[in-house]
């Protein structure tokens, strides 16, 4: 039996502890926000890792954005030295996942197993990638013991909200550092046919249109700082939109919609504050003299983040010399840059080659229409050879009913697993 083979079997021997797995990190609520059970999951994978001859790391991301005694950012690095020098292959999956919702037809956090699938809360977005990835190690260490260079695993905090209490941070730390770790793999779910090259830039802002208060009775003596944005949002729909529909990207972005930049307007807050739902009065009579919007715009590869700014400012002075008395702020509250691996560089081959052998058909290569913690390897990392690739279906993330089907997850683990004896064994 040639190495392959023997990977494929040793993971195949292992699908019941695969599914078990992710049934065990299902079963840990790890909600963000807040930041729920993060040193649990940390601890179930670190006792599990070190079974397995792996030396582990708790990392707490102190003073990172969300951090506290009461909710702290714990991260795990697990890593296991080979009995040569070599590469080192890193692969880096999030242990947070988002609200359940409504609509759930099953426990969230049960690890349902039914018609070859297992339901709950992050299963697809991300456990059962963790999982696979530990089973595609292990299986590895027993077929090939005498690997060169060095495997590291990690589980790390706060993806679902910008990833600085994770990767983020430990990228901080030199955890990322192209000296220490040369391959990277995010087991995101993407179809396990599926690369993931990277993913479009986006900007989050926030404009407030200024007004004047007064009685409402009389709002000529006031500025209504709503029918500013009112204007705002018009001349969005008259020239914005269209603009930004008419970009176009290169970049392998799915789904199609995704490859024209874009524009969400996720909040809109103007006037009297919403009273608590037991509240019986009335709203006071006051011209609104502030009103909010929060913008989500992402963008392009071939765009450059102050064109995108500019595209924004120029509207606003458009609105602005309609309307003289109009006062407005930008602020600025998060951005990244477009990021996409290389289709030759040596990660992304290493996994089309696999993807081939187990599925016996040709990889997919695609880009994410959001981001995802790729975003701080290269960023903040410096580290380029870095993909997405795992189980699951983007489209059951954050969804009711969320599943990781476990022939995927097996699929997935064979393919990490060729991938390891490739560039180590």
């Amino acid at each position: 039996m040639d190495i392959d083979a023997a990977l494929i079997e040793a993971i195949e021997a292992r699908r019941d502890d695969l599914v078990a797995l992710t049934q065990d990190m299902v079963r840990i609520p790890t909600l963000n926000p807040p930041g729920l059970h993060y040193r649990d999951i940390c601890e179930l994978l670190s006792a599990r890792l070190e079974a397995s001859g792996f030396t582990v790391e708790m990392i707490r991301a102190y003073g990172a954005p969300a951090d506290s005694d009461r909710y702290p950012r714990w991260n795990l690095v697990a890593r296991r030295e080979g009995t040569a020098p070599g590469d080192c292959v890193h692969f880096n999956g999030h242990h947070d996942v988002v609200e359940t919702g409504h609509g759930w037809t099953v426990d969230p956090f049960g690890g349902e197993v039914r018609d070859g699938r297992v339901y709950g809360r992050g299963t697809c977005d991300m456990k059962g990638g963790i999982a696979a990835s530990v089973i595609a190690a292990e299986a590895f260490l027993a077929v090939c013991p005498d690997f060169r260079g060095a495997i590291e695993i990690s589980a790390t905090a706060d993806e679902e909200s910008g990833g600085y209490g994770g990767v983020a941070y430990l990228a901080e730390q030199g955890y990322f550092d192209p000296a220490r770790v040369q391959h990277v793999i995010i087991p995101e779910p993407l179809n396990k046919d599926r690369i993931c090259l990277g993913h479009r830039g986006v900007w989050w802002a926030e404009i407030e249109t200024q007004g004047r208060i007064a009685h409402g009775s009389m709002p000529f003596l006031g500025d209504c700082a709503v029918r500013h944005m009112g204007a705002v949002l018009a001349e969005m729909e008259a020239t914005l939109f269209p603009l930004l529909a008419g970009k176009r990207t290169a970049m392998p972005v799915v789904p199609d919609g995704a490859k024209a930049s874009t524009l969400n307007i996720n909040a809109i807050h103007g006037g009297e504050p919403e009273q608590d739902e037991d509240y019986t009065g009335l709203p006071a009579p006051c011209v609104p003299d502030r009103c909010r919007i929060t913008i989500d715009r992402r963008f392009l590869i071939e765009e450059d983040i102050a064109e995108v700014k500019s595209e924004i400012g120029a509207l606003m002075e458009r609105v602005r010399a309609a309307r003289p008395e109009l006062r407005y702020e930008i602020r600025d509250l998060f951005e990244v840059q477009p990021t996409m691996t290389d289709r030759d560089a040596p990660i992304v081959r290493t996994v089309e080659a696999a993807i081939t052998r187990v599925l016996d058909r040709h990889a997919e290569f695609v880009v994410s229409p959001g981001t995802y913690d790729q975003k701080h390897i290269d960023r903040i990392g410096r580290l380029k050879n870095c993909i997405a690739y795992g189980p699951g279906i983007l489209d059951l993330a954050h969804q009711p009913d969320e599943w990781v089907g476990i022939d995927d997850m097996a699929d997935a683990a064979k393919v990490m697993a060729l991938t390891l004896r490739e560039l180590l064994a």
